[in-house]
């Protein structure tokens, strides 16, 4: 799909706003060791720290990333919603994983990660994209390129050597069943009470005398 110039902008406009949402807060420490808390990122020269309540997913927070990567990632983070035995998945997870793009995947496989996709799109195809608060669903190279270049993310590999993608996880996280309770251990049986003492004749003892 080709998107016209007036359209680019209006994308750009549109993840802006998304992203405006999920403004990181920056924390700032100077040399005197004040700390200070704004919405700029710290001075080319600075080490960042980790943004305060940033918008990233778990897995993707940039850390290790060039700078300029990691802030995109921060204010626009990338999830990928797939399934098995799906051939646009694959297709669309070697596209970001090509490009360099820093991301999640979510694995849409029981009942219950069918519902929670419903729930988040409002259908059940896949695979779904999410860049920022901005949902695109179906696989779409040309589409999906577009949204990425307006987010910023830059259009060759720029991930360090060694990176490691986070591994897929399921939509809706497993939860371990409790274990089983031990079974109640019988009370042992009482022994039976001694048989009464003969207290009258018997023919052992015909005068029945007790001793």
């Amino acid at each position: 799909m080709t998107l016209s110039t007036p359209r680019l902008t209006a994308l750009a406009f549109l993840l802006i706003a998304a992203g405006a949402i999920a403004q990181p807060v920056y924390r700032n420490v100077d040399k005197n060791g004040k700390v200070t808390f704004s919405d700029q990122p710290p001075a080319a020269n600075v080490q960042p720290t980790a943004p305060r309540g940033g918008g990233a997913a778990a897995g993707a927070t940039g850390a290790g990333l060039p700078y300029e990567l990691r802030l995109v990632v921060q204010r626009y983070p990338v999830t990928i919603y797939t399934g098995e035995d799906c051939v646009p998945c694959g297709t669309a997870r070697s596209m970001l994983t090509t490009r360099g793009i820093p991301f999640d995947e979510r694995i849409v496989k029981t009942n219950e990660d069918i519902d929670a996709l419903q729930r988040l799109s409002g259908q059940n195809s896949l695979p779904l994209l999410t860049i920022g608060a901005q949902q695109l669903k179906g696989y779409s190279d040309g589409e999906w390129s577009q949204y990425l270049d307006a987010a910023g993310y830059p259009k060759s590999n720029q991930l360090p050597a060694g990176y490691n993608r986070p591994p897929a996880q399921p939509l809706v996280a497993v939860q371990q069943a409790a274990p089983p309770r031990p079974a109640a251990v019988p009370a042992p049986a009482a022994a039976p009470a001694p048989a009464p003492a003969a207290t009258g004749p018997t023919p052992s003892n015909p005068a029945g005398i007790k001793f």
